[in-house]
């Protein structure tokens, strides 16, 4: 099975596609790229975006790239994975189907961890918190968030979120569209 680097590499030659294109279409040095798939430099969760929306993939097909087209996931099925550069701990959480919309995921977020990016994308974000406390900030305002609160918004506002804490928070995230799934 091929890593991620491998995999973007197949991916920009089975599209015919020189580093300088995909350079120019992402926005990355050529230099960058070319240590990205010799597997010698990492990827920030925003690099890898933009290379996954050039090859019109998801970033889940960088990581793992069998479907189960099954309903039912076993917790034992389940695997967690990290993003590059990244504490964050995913954990799928949705079956895995053709024409699925939403995409289930338990997120673990280590003490004093944040996203240092700002994302914003269409489509909607639903957080269940499970256990801990975690700053949202959605747009201009901030949420102190604690066990048992939610919130939904619309994910084309600017947010991102923080663990002030020194304790790991668990949450469960409803996103669409889909995120790390084809």
């Amino acid at each position: 099975m091929e890593n991620m680097y491998e995999r973007i590499r197949s991916l920009r030659v089975s599209m015919n596609m020189t580093l300088k294109e995909l350079s120019e279409k992402t926005g990355l040095s050529i230099s960058f790229l070319s240590q990205v798939e010799r597997g010698n430099s990492s990827l920030a969760i925003t690099s890898l975006q933009k290379i996954a929306d050039v090859f019109n993939v998801s970033m889940s097909s960088f990581f793992e790239s069998t479907v189960s087209n099954s309903f039912f996931t076993p917790v034992l099925d389940r695997k967690p994975f990290q993003i590059e550069r990244s504490n964050s701990v995913f954990t799928r959480l949705g079956g895995d189907f053709s024409g699925k919309v939403l995409e289930p995921i338990h997120i673990v977020l280590a003490p004093r961890q944040g996203q240092d990016v700002v994302f914003n994308h269409p489509g909607e974000e639903f957080y269940y918190i499970l256990k801990g406390k975690v700053l949202m900030m959605i747009g201009d305002k901030e949420y102190e968030m604690n066990e048992g609160d939610t919130i939904h918004f619309p994910s084309m506002l600017d947010h991102t979120w923080h663990n002030m804490t020194d304790e790991p928070v668990h949450m469960i995230a409803v996103l669409t569209p889909i995120i790390f799934h084809e």
